[in-house]
C-alpha cells in the first residue's frame, strides 16, 4: 500500500508483546501473561500488515527481550517521532475485570478511546483510559516503554485480568475479537480502509486465516483450488495458523455455486454450516451478514461444495420422523445420513434440513404422505386409506398410537 493512503501523521505502527522468554509477566492458574500477548501480538502484526498499514514487532517467538532490545526494536523501525505508533499488548493482574488503556503524558486520549471503544464493542468490560506517572518524578511517565520513547504515539493495552475467572475465560475465548477491535480502530484512526477478517482486502489481495480454516475451505470460499493457494503462498504444509495472510489468486471470475436454505426455528450460523459442511465466515460473506442473528424464514445462500453436491436432493424433517423412518423411506442406511450431515446425535428437529444420498430414491414411490388433522386416529386415517393400523405403525416408526395435528405419515401402498 502507498503510504500516501495513510493519514498524514501516521508512518508505521510497532506491536509490541509484552513480556516473554524468562519473564513470563502475570502468572495464575498455569496461565502466562506472555503466551496471551504473543498469540495477540502476531494476530495484530498480520492483520495490519494485510490492511497495508506499514508495521513492525518487537517479538514473534517466546524470547526474552531486554529493556535495550525491545526499545531499539520501536525507535529503529520507523523512528521516534509522533507520526509512529506503539502498541503494547498485555494481561492485568490484580482482581479486576475488563480492558484498560494507558496512554502518555505528552498526548491526548483520542486514539485510546478509539481503542477502548472497539475492544467492548467486541463484548468486553471498559475499564476506562489512564496516564500514569512516576511516582518519583510525576512529570514522567511510570511505563519505560512510554518513558523512553518520548515522541511516539505508545499505548499499552490490558485486555483483561488473568486472575478473574471471568475475564480468563473471555482471553481463551475472545482474545484475538478484542485484538481485531484494536486492530479497526487504528486503520480509522489512520484513515485506512478497514476490511473485516473473512474478506479479501481490496487493496492488497489477501486473507487473514480464522479459526476452523481449512486451505480447502479457503479455495472454496473464493473461487480458487487449494493447489493454487499453495502455489500462490509457497505452502509446503497444509497447515495454517489463525493470523496468517494468504495471498488469494485473482483470475477466477465463475461465481461461486450456491443453494438456497430457509432459516428454521433454532437454527444458528455455526448449525447451518455444519450441516452444510461450510464455515461460518463463507456464509456470512455470501449473505453480505453484519450479524449472526437469523429471524426463522431468512433465506440464506449455501456455498456448493464436494461433499454438498454429492447429493441432489434436500429433505426437510417431518413431525414423527426418525433417521430409521427416512434411511428406510429413501433406500439408505442411518449410518450414511448420519455421516452425511455430521450428525453427533439421532435427536432430529422438525423443519431441520437434511442431505440424502445422491442416489437415494423412495422405497416405496407411490407411497403417500397425509398430515394429520385435529380429531384424527390411526384407526380413522388406516380407514381412510384402507392401510391396517400395524402398517402404519411400522412404515412411521411409531412408538405411540397417539397423533399430534401436523404430523406427517407416510400411507404405504
Amino acid at each position: 500500500m502507498e503510504e500516501s493512503n495513510v493519514r498524514a501523521n501516521i508512518k508505521g505502527v510497532v506491536v509490541d508483546n509484552g513480556h516473554g522468554g524468562d519473564d513470563p509477566g502475570a502468572v495464575s492458574n498455569g496461565l502466562r501473561e506472555k503466551d496471551f500477548t504473543l498469540e495477540a501480538g502476531k494476530y495484530m502484526y498480520n492483520r495490519l500488515k494485510d490492511l497495508g498499514i506499514p508495521v513492525a514487532i518487537t517479538r514473534d517467538t517466546d524470547r526474552t527481550l531486554t529493556r535495550e532490545e525491545r526499545i531499539n526494536t520501536m525507535v529503529n523501525s520507523f523512528g521516534n517521532g509522533e507520526d509512529v505508533l506503539i502498541l503494547s499488548n498485555h494481561v492485568n493482574a490484580g482482581g479486576g475485570e475488563g480492558a484498560e488503556v494507558y496512554y502518555p503524558l505528552r498526548n491526548n486520549d483520542e486514539l485510546a478511546e478509539l481503542i477502548l471503544e472497539e475492544i467492548g464493542n467486541q463484548g468486553q468490560i471498559k475499564r476506562g483510559t489512564y496516564q500514569r506517572r512516576l511516582p518519583e518524578d510525576p512529570s514522567k511517565d511510570y511505563y519505560y516503554i512510554q518513558r523512553l520513547t518520548p515522541d511516539t504515539q505508545s499505548l499499552l493495552i490490558e485486555y483483561g485480568f488473568i486472575d478473574n475467572p471471568r475475564d480468563v475465560q473471555k482471553l481463551q475465548n475472545n482474545l484475538l475479537d478484542y485484538v481485531e477491535g484494536v486492530v479497526k480502530a487504528v486503520a480509522n484512526y489512520a484513515g485506512v480502509t478497514y476490511t473485516p477478517p473473512g474478506g479479501i482486502s481490496e487493496e492488497t489481495g489477501r486473507y487473514t486465516v480464522q479459526k476452523g480454516d481449512t486451505l480447502w475451505s479457503i479455495a472454496q470460499k473464493f473461487n480458487t483450488t487449494v493447489d493454487a493457494l499453495r502455489t500462490a503462498n509457497n505452502l509446503t504444509s497444509n497447515v495454517l495458523q489463525i493470523g496468517q495472510v494468504l495471498i488469494i489468486p485473482r483470475n477466477q471470475d465463475t461465481p461461486m455455486d450456491t443453494i438456497t436454505y430457509t432459516v428454521q426455528r433454532g437454527d444458528s450460523l455455526w448449525k447451518i454450516a455444519n450441516q452444510f459442511n461450510t464455515t461460518v465466515n463463507t456464509i456470512r460473506d455470501l449473505n453480505h451478514l453484519t450479524t449472526d442473528i437469523l429471524q426463522i424464514g431468512q433465506v440464506l445462500q449455501i456455498p456448493v461444495n464436494e461433499t454438498n453436491t454429492e447429493q441432489t436432493t434436500l429433505y426437510t424433517v417431518q413431525r414423527g420422523d426418525t433417521l430409521w423412518s427416512i434411511a428406510n423411506r429413501y433406500n439408505t442406511t442411518v449410518n450414511t445420513l448420519r455421516s452425511l450431515n455430521n450428525l453427533a446425535s439421532d435427536i432430529l428437529s422438525v423443519g431441520q434440513v437434511l442431505r440424502l444420498p445422491g442416489n437415494s430414491g423412495e422405497t416405496n414411490p407411490t407411497d403417500k404422505t397425509y398430515t394429520v388433522q385435529r380429531g384424527d386416529t390411526l384407526y380413522r386415517i388406516s380407514q381412510q386409506f384402507q392401510v391396517p393400523i400395524e402398517q402404519l405403525i411400522d412404515r412411521n416408526n411409531l412408538t405411540t398410537t397417539i397423533l399430534q395435528p401436523g404430523q406427517v405419515l407416510i400411507i404405504p401402498r
